[in-house]
């Protein structure tokens, strides 16, 4: 049965995943919790009554003291927290069944439509040889990076996911006493570590999706994409990139050194052996034919060892393997009729995707830092005597003429803080990475929050006066815009850069190819939903035509979280709808958090999203259409209602109680004290919080859990209300038809406040504090709620998206509990309480925080 029209999906959503979920939660009951008797039977009680006092507009606090003085006879303090904790634990794994469900699911809720692929795409070119050309010029150029980063909304420990995985394949089968087995040993694995993470912790948790997913995933899509464009006769060409942030991302992290850089290196190059060890072994067992001797023993040692020794010497042998396995191939293929030369090839494949490094290690620090180890190596011999002391007070044009980037050896006189000998060992063992695992193993420096040409310049001095030379700076600097002024200032940053004769020798020996990252989670916090999008648009426009007038090869990597807010949703169709003015040859995005299990969580959800994107990026770069938006009406109402949203959104920023409001509100200021993250909730740690120092990642997350998410609409209904209001409403309308981008900016803005419900919070709308507040938030969500619909022409939000919000219904309800005890929790921190009760409220109300991420599956 054809399951890709959206009624024939939501009837299998409803009959398969639905059913099957609460055929399965009934197994609940014989978790081993301590009484769990009595959670499994007050639980759908206490769901009621959380209903119920909803649409009541009760406070949590009335509603639970309500629910205990009906059915619990211990009313005591110490009994309300232990029951509302077994909920959660209960409430927790019922999320975890779902995700179970759904992912057995997945293959047969997401068929590719068949017309929309790539196989569908070389079929048209057949009969089309401008089509054709095209494809074969594109496929040399084009790659797709996905990167792992180490954001802390990944909740699921090691062992969790491993029970997930296990989980979903018996589902699949309908295994029933090993489905029960599992929900067992699920009810007595832990769901949180006790203690904060390290960094090399970190990295070790994500390498599981490297090894046990991504392996698998990559290199089947890499296959199928070789067997296909041989078919056209068109030469094979490596497509997948995989990227690795733990370990290398500094950036307010001071608990990632130099030392943590090479263990996690190290780490990913003995997970990858093991991985080529354990199908080398199926290989050895299968390839027993004469000839193949040499090169079977070769191989088994350098895999086993590489694998298991950790004292070996490492260094890059990839060509030394790929030159075996080739051999190994001919000899099949000549003597033995092509035997199992296909298990060869798929080692092979693997080989050559991966090398010895597995993912790219890439390194981050924000450019303040590097502005301070720069002014540090100038107060040294001899680069003291090429820096006047007031060079940090010269302008941008000064400095860009005093930098000398000349290779010198410094002698450092005194012992340096941690942030600049992080930095300058970092520095020197980057090029000790490259000679171990090769170039590709740890080849990109991403400055944070870079705001000039010099912030590049100095970096690349940096490197210059500890160990390299120019012409063997093996190293691509990659700045990051993120505020929405600096994505404004972006294009005349590199054109500065484009034309500085160093820069330019420097890109030369690049392949002529500059990596610009813009961060769609700061730019959001900064300047709200639509302005950030905007921003990032027309800032990729810029860069674009800087680019192409200078002969440069533009590669943007885009810093996506999750949700909408953070640049999520419906990443695909973003890329999908780049027209020429924008370059989408080269897609590389951050994937992290809740997106990473969500979205890459196993080998059929892996496969499917990596072939969605390169599908995009393919199909956007045949058809190479001019993008709609850079017309002038389309242009000027978009410019015109970023501005408008802007504008509502810094309005509500400087409301003196926003951060009061979310502080108060929401798990805001307990965030840092949930173990899952090395790296603070906010910069400059233990000072007063600034809204400038708080992650964007927390503070969207703050909004998720208030079931409001503020960032992924706010301004966006003020700004559709305008133009209606001066007349202008059949050009957005207009606009919306014709712009796949616009369209799916206002996809996931509907995405966003799908996933929000003011009912919960309703009770504050007679706050005496932040009553007006909270009239004011819910009041911009009914009018964003009201213009997108009538936009859409839809009645009801996600309306063309069935399945996915049928999907949300669900998980929304079964954390239903979870929101209501943790508002009912920060209520309760708000008065005067001994230290025992305030860590049991603290504790109580970071619990809910798990579950409800884990639900939303891109909330954080």
């Amino acid at each position: 049965m054809q399951l890709n029209q959206p009624s024939q999906r939501e009837y299998y959503f409803n009959n398969e995943v639905v059913s099957r979920f609460e055929l399965y939660n009934s197994l609940f009951l014989t978790l081993p919790f301590y009484k769990i008797k009595d959670t499994g039977t007050l639980l759908p009680l206490f769901f009621k009554s959380c209903e119920d006092g909803i649409k009541s507009h009760e406070k949590p606090e009335a509603l639970i003291e309500k629910f205990f003085d009906k059915y619990v006879q211990d009313k005591g303090e110490e009994s309300i927290i232990d029951l509302l904790f077994r909920f959660i634990q209960y409430i927790e794994r019922q999320v975890v069944l779902f995700d179970a469900v759904e992912d057995a699911s997945f293959t047969k809720l997401n068929t590719s439509d068949e017309q929309s692929s790539l196989r569908a795409l070389f079929q048209k070119a057949n009969d089309d040889a401008n089509l054709h050309e095209k494809i074969d010029q594109l496929i040399e150029e084009f790659s797709l990076r996905l990167v792992l980063t180490a954001h802390p909304t990944q909740f699921y420990p090691g062992p969790v996911l491993g029970i997930i995985n296990d989980l979903t394949a018996a589902i699949k089968s309908n295994d029933i006493t090993t489905i029960n087995q599992l929900l067992q040993q699920l009810g007595k694995t832990p769901f949180f570590n006790k203690k904060s993470p390290t960094p090399v912790d970190e990295a070790m948790s994500l390498a599981w999706y490297l090894e046990n997913v991504f392996y698998f995933a990559a290199a089947n899509i890499q296959t199928g994409l070789n067997q296909l464009l041989s078919e056209y006769h068109i030469d094979p060409k490596k497509v997948i990139e995989l990227g690795f942030w733990p370990g290398g991302d500094r950036d307010g992290n001071p608990n990632v050194k130099a030392q943590t850089t090479l263990e996690v290196s190290k780490l990913l190059r003995q997970i990858l052996f093991r991985c080529y060890y354990r199908d080398f072994r199926n290989v050895k067992r299968r390839i027993t034919f004469r000839g193949v001797e040499e090169d079977i023993n070769k191989l088994q040692e350098v895999f086993y060892e590489n694998a298991f020794n950790s004292s070996l010497e490492e260094k890059d042998i990839s060509d030394e393997i790929i030159k075996h396995l080739n051999n190994i191939v001919g000899i099949l293929n000549k003597y033995h009729d092509g035997l199992f030369a296909n298990i060869v090839q798929d080692l092979l494949r693997k080989v050559e995707l991966y090398r010895c490094y597995f993912a790219s290690l890439d390194i981050r620090q924000d450019s303040r830092v590097l502005r301070k180890v720069h002014e540090y190596c100038r107060s040294q011999k001899p680069i003291n005597s090429l820096y006047a002391e007031n060079y940090g007070e010269l302008s941008e044009e000064e400095k860009l003429k005093t930098i000398s980037l000349r290779t010198a050896k410094i002698i450092y006189a005194d012992e340096q803080d941690d942030l600049i000998k992080d930095a300058l060992q970092t520095i020197a063992e980057i090029k000790d990475i490259q000679q171990k695992n090769g170039e590709e193993a740890c080849h990109r420096f991403i400055i944070s929050n870079c705001q000039q040409a010099s912030d590049i310049l100095q970096l690349m001095e940096l490197f210059l006066w500890n160990g390299w030379e120019a012409e063997n700076l093996s190293i691509d600097f990659v700045p990051l815009f993120e505020t929405v002024n600096d994505l404004s200032g972006a294009g005349e940053i590199m054109k500065r850069l484009y034309t500085h004769p160093f820069y330019q020798k420097h890109l030369a020996l690049r392949g002529g190819k500059q990596h610009i990252m813009l961060g769609f989670s700061d730019s959001t916090k900064d300047g709200g939903y639509l302005m950030a999008n905007w921003s990032i648009f027309t800032a990729k426009v810029a860069l674009t035509k800087v680019a192409e007038e200078h002969n440069i090869q533009l590669a943007f990597f885009d810093g996506r979280g999750g949700p909408p807010a953070r640049g999520g949703g419906k990443t695909h169709r973003f890329y999908a709808s780049m027209g020429k003015e924008i370059a989408n040859k080269n897609i590389q995005l951050t994937v992290q958090g809740q997106t990473i299990s969500s979205q890459y969580g196993s080998v059929d959800s892996a496969t499917f999203n990596i072939e969605q994107l390169i599908n995009a990026g393919i199909s956007s770069g045949v058809k190479s259409k001019h993008n709609v938006l850079l017309d002038k009406e389309n242009f000027d109402i978009l410019n015109q209602m970023a501005k408008d949203s802007y504008d509502a959104y810094i309005a509500l920023r400087n409301d003196p109680l926003f951060l009061e409001y979310l502080e108060k509100l929401s798990p805001l200021s307990l965030l840092s004290k949930i173990t899952i993250s090395s790296r603070p909730v906010k910069r400059n740690a233990g000072t007063k919080l600034k809204l400038d120092d708080l992650r964007a990642i927390g503070f969207v997350t703050s909004w998720s859990q208030l079931k409001q998410n503020v960032p992924g609409f706010y301004g966006v209904g003020t700004a559709l209300k305008t133009q209606e209001d001066l007349g202008n409403w059949a050009q957005v309308q207009k606009t919306y038809q014709q712009s796949g981008y616009f369209k799916t900016i206002v996809d996931n803005c509907i995405m966003s406040m799908s996933k929000s419900d003011f009912e919960i919070t309703a009770y504050l709308a007679n706050d005496p504090t932040f009553g007006s507040f909270w009239k004011q938030l819910h009041a911009e969500f009914e009018l964003s709620k009201a213009m997108l619909l009538k936009l859409t022409g839809h009645e009801t939000l996600m309306e063309n998206y069935p399945v996915e919000k049928k999907s949300i219904a669900v998980r929304e309800k079964i954390i239903l509990p979870l929101v209501l005890i943790q508002h009912f929790a920060l209520d309760k921190l708000q008065g005067d309480l001994s230290e025992e009760k305030q860590q049991a409220y603290e504790k109580l109300a970071i619990r809910t925080v798990y579950g409800i991420v884990n639900a939303g599956r891109n909330l954080a």
